[in-house]
């Protein structure tokens, strides 16, 4: 019963991270596309909003819960995919937290130009084109983070 529950827990976790973490981009994209800084920082506001309150939580939980599985099961937690899961899920938060503050940098950024009726300056530019490369590599990580959780492949090291 503790293995279903704790596994329940992990799975709900995880899906919190990959969806939001997927629905963040995709609005934060297609935002920027209209080059509106008043929608611009409508949905950036949202987004902040979205990854304080689903994205944080998530990413506090899911370590907790993934010892206390890995824990249940007997796997251990510095050898083979499940220290590979935990290295690739320290990767993209070495991502992810850079781009929380670009977020906010750049909801900020918006705001002000909403504010003042002018466009959105170079500097939000610089720092969605950052944002967005920051995007692929922890989003790639995420899906091996899934890849692994799933197959459980026995990784040498």
């Amino acid at each position: 019963m503790t293995y279903d529950i704790l596994l329940f827990l992990h799975v709900i976790g995880s899906t919190v991270l990959l969806g939001t973490g997927a629905g963040i981009a995709f609005f934060m994209v297609v935002s920027n596309r209209t080059k509106d800084p008043a929608l611009i920082a409508h949905v950036s506001g949202i987004v902040v909003l979205a990854d304080t309150v689903f994205t944080a939580t998530a990413a506090l939980f899911q370590p907790i819960t993934g010892f206390m599985l890995a824990r249940e099961v007997g796997w251990p937690i510095l050898e083979g995919w499940v220290a590979l899961s935990l290295a690739l899920y320290v990767f993209v938060g070495l991502f992810w937290l850079p781009v929380v503050w670009m977020q906010i940098r750049m909801r900020d950024l918006a705001r002000v130009a909403r504010d003042a009726n002018l466009k959105l300056p170079d500097a939000y530019h610089h720092l969605y084109r950052w944002w967005f490369a920051f995007g692929f590599p922890a989003f790639a990580a995420v899906l091996a983070i899934f890849w692994l959780m799933l197959t459980k492949s026995a990784i040498g090291w």
